[in-house]
């Protein structure tokens, strides 16, 4: 959601608090999201990395989710988690991506308990993922799904922020340059496991560590806040 170009994420969760019934969704909107002029090191965001079997929340079924808190610039690993999300849909070819088979999705658990975890952990929190558009839409779709209203977040989209970096406005950089563990190379990060929800969390979190720094010395620290970061 960008700042100041469309309806804020506030005023949009402000609407959907009036259309909801009490529970998981309403407290999550019932708590307001960071101001857009706050300082990076003072902005409380939570790293989400989902799996699913597909793209289209429509059509597609969440399979995992992992998510770890970032407060300010340290990574709360005390506050990971991962969850294996129940369903009766087929993993199919997506198991050789993710390594889920369809015994593990059926023992998994149900989207109902998974969601309330999410959204108890994202209240007052900004989303942060690595291409935010898939987090933000499948959690959009189960809560409409689950609860009647969809999901407004404020978000910051790490790979927006390496195209960003790369090459600035107007650019299109190559898309290999973009993923999540080649733009973790720019920073000399660790190579890890990929596909496996809450280990690409956690990589996310760390990459936009780099890039925050990377921003704070071309343009000042004090430059960094959410309204720069959001996207």
């Amino acid at each position: 959601m960008i700042f100041g170009r469309r309806s804020s994420p506030d005023a949009l969760r402000a609407k959907a608090l009036r259309g909801v019934s009490p529970g998981p969704l309403a407290d999550y909107l019932a708590t307001p999201l960071p101001d857009p002029a706050t300082p990076v090191e003072s902005l409380r965001l939570l790293a989400v990395d989902l799996e699913t079997t597909g793209l289209h929340p429509k059509n597609d079924h969440v399979l995992s989710v992992g998510f770890v808190p970032v407060d300010g610039l340290s990574i709360d690993l005390s506050g990971a988690r991962r969850f294996v999300v129940r369903s009766t849909a087929e993993v199919g070819q997506s198991a050789t991506i993710h390594g889920l088979t369809d015994d593990a999705i059926a023992a998994g658990m149900p989207l109902e308990q998974v969601l309330p975890e999410v959204l108890a952990a994202l209240r007052g929190r900004v989303l942060l993922a690595h291409y935010t558009d898939i987090e933000e839409r499948f959690l959009s779709a189960a809560c409409e799904r689950l609860y009647g209203s969809r999901m407004p977040v404020a978000r910051i989209d790490t790979l927006e922020l390496q195209r960003r970096l790369i090459v600035g406005w107007g650019q299109e950089p190559m898309r290999l340059s973009l993923r999540l563990w080649t733009a973790r190379e720019r920073y000399g990060l660790p190579v890890y496991r990929a596909h496996e929800a809450l280990v690409d969390a956690i990589a996310c979190a760390e990459l936009y560590l780099g890039q925050v720094a990377e921003m704070g010395a071309k343009g000042g620290r004090g430059s960094v806040t959410l309204k720069r970061l959001a996207s």
